[in-house]
This record gives structure tokens, C-alpha cells and sequence, in this order.
């Protein structure tokens, strides 16, 4: 019977002089199978401490290479112990009243508009004054 370890015990093995990948339910061993993976070690480590069989399948291994997965296997992978997703609960925040920032605006720019006005007038007949 072979050995059964947790995602905790797993989890312990993620660096390049240690590394064990779960995938389908199975833990392996992939330390000595880091410098010859074709994708490159970093791939194999960034998958260490969860499920990587979405990794594994989603690359579209061949055939030998999921027989190669034999000679590093050491046991399987206790899913009891993988933790319970929870659910996202945004930050309250106050309502934003859509309303009031555009009223809002309307009265800042009927305060403003009117002063710029007065203000390209005034400088358009100080130019002309001091021009003539």
C-alpha cells in the first residue's frame, strides 16, 4: 500500500533541491526531473504546494511522457486535506449616487463657465487696448 500525504506534507517540497507535484490524485517526486523537463524547471516549481493536474493537462502531455510519471511517484495525495474554497464577499462600501455627482457638476460648471468667459473678455480687451 502506498503512502498517503497531505497538502501540508506536500506543500514542503517546493524548491529546486525538493520539489513533489500533485497531479490526478497522485504525489511524484520531479526533483531529479528538473533540469531535463523541456519546459524548463520553473514550470514544474510553479506548480508545487496545490493540484497541478489542470497544469499537467492543459500543456497536452504525450503519451511517454505520462508513462515517465511512474518512476517518480511516492505515494498518493489525501484530498480531505485540500482547504475549502470561500466565497468572496466584496468591501462595504457607500452607494454611489450617480444623481447627485451630475448635479453636482452642472453647478460647478454653470458657476465656472460664466467666469471664464468674463475672463477671456477681459483679457481680450487688455490685449487690444494695450495693442493699439
Amino acid at each position: 500500500m502506498s503512502k498517503v500525504f497531505t497538502l501540508a506534507e506536500v506543500s514542503e517540497h517546493n524548491n529546486a533541491k525538493d520539489c513533489w507535484l500533485i497531479i490526478d490524485g497522485k504525489v511524484y517526486d520531479v526533483t531529479k526531473f528538473l533540469e531535463d523537463h523541456p519546459g524548463g524547471d520553473e514550470v514544474l516549481l510553479s506548480a508545487t504546494g496545490k493540484d497541478a493536474t489542470d497544469d499537467f493537462e492543459d500543456v497536452g502531455h504525450s503519451s511517454t511522457a505520462k508513462a515517465m510519471m511512474d518512476e517518480f511517484y511516492v505515494g498518493d495525495f489525501d484530498t480531505s486535506t485540500v482547504p475549502t474554497k470561500t466565497q468572496y464577499t466584496p468591501p462595504k462600501q457607500p452607494h454611489y449616487n450617480q444623481d447627485k455627482t451630475s448635479d453636482f457638476i452642472i453647478k460647478l460648471l454653470q458657476f465656472l463657465v460664466p467666469l471664464v468667459i468674463l475672463g477671456v473678455a477681459v483679457g481680450i480687451h487688455f490685449y487690444t487696448k494695450s495693442s493699439a
